[in-house]
């Protein structure tokens, strides 16, 4: 007996039915609209809206509304207020899961410290040009970074730092350790953590380090159970480092 709705059919339908005939995620099928809070919503964003939305629907999951706010220095509370009215007017309903990821930025940091201290993260004092210069291109192997082995408590003393505000934007980051030598430009030691001395819209001055995108996005669809996370064919080469961060032993 197959999961897959009735007289319809396409292939995330038939890929979810599938995961549930399996009893993968305990039969739950929990999508999110993740937009950031930078500017207004566009014709386009109607597909990804309506598309997670009507999934949950379908399979009677939940659905939620994320604001990925990693970004203060492009954000403001009147887009979010805006996209808000505009998710409401396409009639998707999130009920009472309205997130931001800035209500995690605690609960990351304490994340982003048991990967140093596992030795899996590392501070980097390469600036952006050197740092693209080491990551090299897809026909050449990057080479690492001269900062790559420096011991956990060196590198823990560091992010406490850069925590407190003690370096200027753009002299340190975090970097996850992964492979210099992948194929895929993504996992060669990306950035997961930068400074930035910027006011941001919902937690003020408390921080002055911000979470990646691709680092914060994957971490928080785990912190909230997320089990089919859709997106579309431009971030094929961003899956590993998802998969990275959310197989992750970090509970």
């Amino acid at each position: 007996m197959t999961n897959e709705p009735e007289n319809k059919s396409n292939f995330l339908l038939t890929l979810i039915s599938k995961d549930l005939d399996e009893g993968q995620n305990n039969g739950l099928v929990h999508t999110r609209f993740p937009p950031e809070p930078n500017g207004y919503l566009h014709i386009g964003y109607a597909k990804a809206i309506l598309l997670n939305y009507t999934l949950a629907q379908t399979f009677n999951g939940k659905f939620n509304l994320r604001f990925d706010d990693t970004n203060p220095v492009k954000e403001e509370q009147e887009f979010v207020d805006s996209i808000l009215e505009d998710i409401r007017w396409l009639g998707a309903d999130w009920e009472d899961r309205l997130f931001f990821t800035s209500d995690s930025f605690v609960t990351k940091y304490e994340f982003a410290l048991r990967l140093i201290k596992a030795e899996r993260a590392y501070i980097c004092d390469l600036s952006p040009e050197e740092m693209r210069e080491y990551r090299d291109t897809l026909t050449e192997l990057g080479k690492e970074s001269p900062y790559r082995n420096r011991s956990a408590e060196k590198n823990l003393d560091l992010f406490a730092r850069m925590r407190h505000g003690e370096f200027p934007n753009g002299t340190r980051v975090l970097r996850a350790k992964i492979d210099m030598a992948s194929g895929n430009l993504n996992m060669r030691d990306p950035v997961i953590y930068r400074i930035l001395h910027a006011h941001h819209h919902r937690t003020g001055d408390t921080w002055c380090i911000y979470p990646m995108y691709d680092f914060d996005h994957s971490f928080t669809d785990a912190l909230e159970g997320i089990t089919h996370s859709l997106c579309s064919i431009e971030y094929t080469d961003h899956r590993p480092l998802y998969d990275w961060v959310v197989e992750m032993p970090w509970s």
